[in-house]
């Protein structure tokens, strides 16, 4: 029986062609390692500005982290094709929820420590933690992400 104009052969046929896209995407969507090292360094070197001695600091970094983030964004999509957003629906939702809940645990009380208690260097060592986080995070979210293409989650 027909729906719409489309069998059952042409039906299964399409679903087989989805899956082998999916399968397709999930075998190329694995950024290399460098990628989430160099996300990490972006992201240690941004905060970690926040104790440098000149005010302007931050301002540099964060153009630097812009132009950096997007540069990541053009080699990825370059690389496999497609770019998905950390905050997509999903499975990978809890991966972008733990970074989100534990960046945020890390740099409040680094950023009280350094901007209200002028206690030096509390934002570096949040920025090594932070960087180290978004590296690891990254990796997790990624694996969660091809997981899902291949219907495994």
């Amino acid at each position: 029986m027909e729906s719409n104009g489309i069998g059952r052969d042409v039906a299964a046929a399409q679903l087989a062609a989805l899956q082998a896209d999916r399968a397709a995407l999930a075998d190329r969507a694995m950024q290399p390692w460098w990628y989430d090292a160099l996300l990490g360094l972006m992201t240690f070197g941004f905060f970690a500005s926040y104790s440098l001695w000149f005010p302007w600091a931050p301002l540099v970094a964060i153009a630097l982290y812009g132009a950096g983030t997007r540069w990541l964004m053009s080699v990825y999509r370059r690389l496999t094709g497609t770019w998905v957003s950390g905050d997509r629906p999903g499975p990978t939702r809890r991966a972008w929820r733990v970074w989100v809940v534990g960046s945020l645990a890390v740099l409040v009380p680094a950023l009280v420590l350094e901007l209200v208690l002028d206690v030096r260097g509390a934002m570096a060592v949040a920025g090594a933690v932070l960087g180290i986080g978004i590296a690891l995070v990254s990796r997790w979210w990624s694996r969660i992400y091809i997981a899902e293409l291949r219907g495994q989650l």
